[in-house]
C-alpha cells in the first residue's frame, strides 16, 4: 500500500492538524497541572488525585457518551469537545493568575484545579469517540490502516512537543502564561476544525433507547477475542505501568533536573513512539499482530523497571524512549484492530469502551502510581509497576493461544480488495 495514501485526502491533512493542536495542548495542560500541584503540595498522592478526578467522570460517562456519538453528526460535536476543552483551560489560567495565587488559600486553588480536571474527564469521554468515528468518515475504508497508523503518529508527534514546551514554558515564562499558550491552541483546533464539512450519520437506529445501545455495543466487544484481547492486555499493561505520572518527583527529588530535565524525561516516550510510527507507515505491523503487541508490552515493562532502578538522567532518558518506541507498535496494531474490525455504525460506542479500558487506564495508573508511592517509595512502586506488566503479558500469551496467533493481514487485503 502507498505509505502516504491517506495524506492524499485533504479533509484528512486538516483533521490531522485539529487532532495535532488538541493532543499538544491536552496534554501540555496535564504537564502544567502536574508541576504546579506538586509544587504546592509536595506529597506524591496529590498527583495520583488528579488522574483520579479526570477518571472518574470519564469513566462513568464513557458508554453514555459512545451512545451519543453514534446518534449524532461528528463534526460539530467535534467543535462541542474542543469548546468545552477552551472552557477549562481558560479557568486554569485564571486559576494560575499571581494575584489569585497570592491571595487565595493553597487548598481553595487544588480544588478549583481538581474540578477543572473533573470537568475535562467529562469533555474527554466525548473527544475519543468523536475523533475515532470522525476518521472512519473522511477517508475510505482500504485507507484505515494507513490513516490510523497516521493519525497514531500525529498523536505522538503532539504529546512529544507539548510536554517538552511545557517543561521550557514553565521555566521561561511561569505557570500562568503556558496556560494562556494551552488556550491558544485550543482556539487554532477549533479554527481548522471548520474546514471539515458535515458528515453522514452512519447508524441506521436513530433514537434507539440508550440502554439497548448500550448493551449491544458491549456485547460486540466483549465477543470479539481480537478487540477484547487488545483492550485487556493495554489496560493493565498502562494500569501497572504508570510511571509517568511520578516523572515531577524524579525530577525535582530523584534526578535534580529542574523543570527543563521534567520536559525531555516527559518528551522522551513520544520521541520514541513518534518514530516507530514513522517508520510503521513504511514497514505495516500487520502480519503476526499478536505476537508483536505482546512483545512490544513485554519490552515496556522491562524499560520502567529500568527507569524506575536508574539515578542517571540520560540513562533514564533512554529507557523512557525506549518504552515509547515499544508503546507506539502497541498503540499502531490496537488502533488497526478497532479500525478493521469495528462496523460503521458502532464505532462511537466501541470507542468508548476503548477509552475506559485504555484511556481512563493512563489516570487509573497515575492514581495506583501515586498511592504505592505514598506506601512503598517512588523508586520500589515503579519497579512493582514494571514487574507486574511482564506478569501479565506471560499470563496473557499462556491462556490466550488465539490471541497470540491472531494476523490481521487477511483483514487489510480483504478491506483493499471491497474498494
Amino acid at each position: 500500500m502507498d505509505p502516504y495514501a491517506a495524506l492524499r485526502f485533504r479533509e484528512f491533512n486538516i483533521f490531522m492538524l485539529v487532532r495535532f493542536a488538541m493532543v499538544f495542548a491536552w496534554s501540555m495542560q496535564f504537564i502544567v497541572i502536574e508541576w504546579q500541584v506538586y509544587s504546592m503540595t509536595k506529597d506524591p498522592l496529590s498527583l495520583g488525585v488528579i488522574g483520579l478526578m479526570e477518571v472518574i467522570p470519564a469513566v462513568s460517562t464513557a458508554l453514555f457518551a459512545g451512545h451519543i456519538v453514534d446518534q449524532k453528526e461528528k463534526r460539530n460535536l467535534l467543535v462541542k469537545c474542543i469548546l468545552g476543552f477552551s472552557v477549562i483551560s481558560f479557568g486554569l489560567f485564571i486559576l494560575s493568575l499571581p494575584s489569585i495565587l497570592a491571595q487565595t488559600a493553597t487548598q481553595n486553588i487544588l480544588y478549583g484545579i481538581y474540578f477543572l480536571v473533573f470537568l475535562g474527564g467529562i469533555v474527554r469521554a466525548f473527544l475519543g469517540p468523536t475523533i475515532f468515528s470522525l476518521i472512519a468518515l473522511i477517508v475510505p475504508k482500504r485507507i484505515y490502516p494507513n490513516a490510523a497508523t497516521w493519525s497514531s503518529t500525529t498523536y505522538q508527534l503532539a504529546a512529544v512537543l507539548g510536554p517538552a514546551l511545557a517543561g521550557f514554558s514553565i521555566s521561561w515564562f511561569g505557570v500562568h502564561w503556558s496556560m494562556c499558550l494551552i488556550f491558544g491552541f485550543s482556539v487554532l483546533a477549533l479554527t481548522f476544525l471548520f474546514q471539515i464539512s458535515k458528515k453522514p450519520i452512519m447508524n441506521p437506529k436513530i433514537g434507539e433507547p440508550v440502554f439497548q445501545s448500550l448493551k449491544e455495543g458491549l456485547k460486540f466487544v466483549f465477543g470479539s477475542k481480537a478487540i477484547f484481547g487488545a483492550l485487556t492486555l493495554d489496560m493493565i499493561a498502562v494500569l501497572f505501568g504508570g510511571a509517568i505520572a511520578l516523572l515531577p518527583i524524579y525530577a525535582q527529588d530523584i534526578l535534580h533536573v529542574g523543570a527543563e530535565g521534567f520536559g525531555i524525561l516527559r518528551a522522551a516516550p513520544a520521541v520514541g513512539a513518534a518514530l516507530m510510527m514513522f517508520g510503521s507507515t513504511r514497514f505495516p505491523l500487520h502480519k503476526n499482530a499478536g505476537k508483536k503487541l505482546l512483545l512490544a508490552v513485554f519490552g515496556f515493562g522491562i524499560c520502567i523497571i529500568v527507569f524506575g532502578l536508574s539515578t542517571s538522567f540520560w540513562l533514564s532518558v533512554v529507557a523512557l524512549f525506549v518504552s515509547g518506541g515499544v508503546d507506539g507498535v502497541s498503540m499502531i496494531i490496537r488502533q488497526t484492530i478497532l479500525q478493521l474490525k469495528t462496523p460503521d455504525n458502532m464505532r462511537g460506542r466501541v470507542a468508548s469502551v476503548n477509552s475506559m479500558f485504555v484511556g481512563s487506564s493512563n489516570e487509573l495508573g497515575a492514581f495506583e502510581s501515586g498511592v504505592t508511592a505514598k506506601l512503598m517509595g517512588t523508586v520500589t512502586a515503579v519497579v512493582f509497576g514494571g514487574t507486574m506488566t511482564l506478569i501479565t503479558v506471560g499470563i496473557t500469551a499462556f491462556v490466550s493461544p488465539t490471541f497470540r496467533k491472531l494476523d490481521l493481514q487477511k483483514d487489510v487485503e480483504e478491506h483493499e480488495e471491497s474498494a
